[in-house]
């Protein structure tokens, strides 16, 4: 579908909506990014995974990665409140090595993979460079990330620790970054907001999850 219909297209399903609906897609809309995307490497509890899509959407993450291993994504739709709407989730599972896929496509998109992990020290969310797009892994509740994943990794990130446990739980360590992280990026020069194109692409989808039957709705406007 070109710009112009793309356009055309958003306008009119914008029609049936509420002003306060499109408002609000505006003001979301400012404070979205995919300057920093989260990637998770085959988590395993369902409350986590959702906790973390709730944390993506209320922290303006606008993509999040799955990799799925022996451990398919499933929601919890009691924990995600509904985040899953406005998200826009990418699931690697079409190989037998899907988190070295997953990291390689990442690349090609101009992102710096950093892992999140307690075992290794380099940044933390405080003095993290966020110059260039960046992907955090985050691994499973038990083991945490792959040997594969920290290998590839470009760097590493340690959340500040000063009890006996060895490490945050998940949801909470993304919690805790993406906050972290995306105040820092509001209060920079970095541009970490979404093109005009991004801002289309998204309008129009969150339109068409927002409203019923908005598929046929599509279909007869296309045809015109």
């Amino acid at each position: 579908m070109d710009k112009v219909t793309k356009q055309k297209l958003c306008e009119f399903l914008f029609t049936f909506l509420t002003e306060e609906r499109k408002s609000l897609f505006d003001e979301v809309l400012k404070y979205r990014t995919r300057h920093l995307t989260v990637v998770l490497e085959n988590i395993y509890q369902p409350h986590n995974a959702s906790a973390v899509m709730r944390s993506c959407d209320l922290t303006g993450v606008q993509d999040v990665n799955v990799i799925e291993k022996n451990n398919k994504y499933v929601e919890n739709p009691q924990v995600s409140m509904g985040s899953t709407k406005w998200l826009n989730i990418i699931k690697h599972n079409e190989t037998e090595n899907n988190t070295l896929k997953a990291i390689q496509s990442l690349k090609d998109q101009g992102y710096k993979i950093i892992a999140t992990t307690p075992h290794k020290h380099s940044f933390s969310p405080f003095n993290l460079p966020l110059e260039n797009k960046t992907a955090l892994l985050f691994g499973t509740e038990l083991t945490g990330l792959s040997e594969d994943a920290i290998n590839a990794a470009d760097d590493y990130l340690r959340i500040p620790q000063y009890g006996f446990t060895e490490s945050y739980n998940i949801s909470v360590s993304v919690a805790l970054i993406l906050f972290t992280l995306t105040e820092r990026l509001h209060n920079s020069n970095i541009i970490w907001q979404l093109s005009p194109d991004e801002i289309l692409d998204i309008k129009l989808e969150w339109a068409k999850r927002t409203i019923k039957r908005s598929d046929l709705i599509v279909e007869e406007f296309l045809k015109f």
